[in-house]
């Protein structure tokens, strides 16, 4: 039980992927999914004003293609997640490759771990150089986790492979910052989220991710300034000692409620 009340149970799942002219990459996507020890039960594909035939794509592999105009992933993503149907929300993007067990191993998470509303998985490199696959993800993660979490107060999520109970969903959808493209949409999510939710690691959930935002320095410099800018459209409210004192008091409400129904 969450300071929320129980959760339901999860019967179903939904898989939202978010494109915008990566129709080879959702190919390979789709392809991997369709090989998921646990299938999900639907899967929505946002295409976000592609060129390419990336709904098409999406439509020859059985999805549920949903079309946004506006520009940017966090009104991609907020378009995918209002239209899911599942009792539980998985997300990843494009040109990521699930591992078989991925569905699986985040909806047993959910069914086990009532108390917990959301799930971030773990990343490694897929492409790119070889023998720089390892190190960099593990470089890369560390210093995403190593930097946000002070700023949050708790594990940030990671867009390319998370869950999150729908119910989580439709308490903060009102509020994430879906109409600017120029922040990151899983940090934003991360500050909402983690005001009242739980959020927890499963290294168990493993994801294949792209290098392709390390092609170039102007990417990764986008990359950071979206970072720093979601991070400051949270100030003053979401300051880093707020969250951290406000965390500290649920964590001090929730061993005051176990202590009280085990007396």
């Amino acid at each position: 039980m969450t300071a929320l009340g129980p959760q339901p149970t999860v019967e179903s799942v939904t898989v939202v992927i978010p494109v915008k002219d990566d129709a080879d990459g959702l190919r390979r996507c789709l392809r991997a999914l369709a090989l998921q020890t646990r299938r999900p039960d639907e899967i929505v594909v946002v295409d976000n004003g592609s060129s390419d035939d990336s709904a098409g794509v999406a439509r020859e592999g059985g999805t549920r293609v949903v079309s946004c105009d506006q520009p940017g992933i966090p009104a991609a993503a907020a378009a995918g997640y209002d239209s899911a149907e599942g009792d539980l929300i998985l997300r990843l993007d494009a040109d990521c490759i699930p591992a078989a067990t991925w569905v699986e191993v985040m909806s047993a998470q959910a069914r086990e771990r009532p108390e917990v509303d959301v799930f971030a998985g773990a990343a490694r490199f897929i492409d790119g150089p070889r023998f720089l696959r390892s190190p960099l993800a593990v470089a890369y993660l560390g210093a995403y986790a190593a930097v946000l979490t002070p700023t949050l107060g708790h594990l940030p999520l990671f867009g390319s492979n998370l869950a999150m109970r729908r119910s989580a969903w439709r308490r903060v959808s009102t509020v994430v910052h879906r109409t600017d493209p120029e922040i990151h949409d899983d940090l934003d999510l991360s500050f909402h989220l983690g005001r009242e939710h739980r959020i927890r690691f499963v290294p168990s959930a493993a994801m294949g991710i792209s290098m392709r935002p390390f092609a170039s320095a102007s990417a990764f410099r986008r990359r950071v300034r979206r970072g720093i800018r979601t991070v400051v459209r949270h100030w003053p409210e979401e300051f880093a000692p707020i969250r951290w004192a406000r965390s500290a008091r649920r964590r001090a409400d929730r061993r005051s409620t176990a202590s009280r129904m085990s007396a």
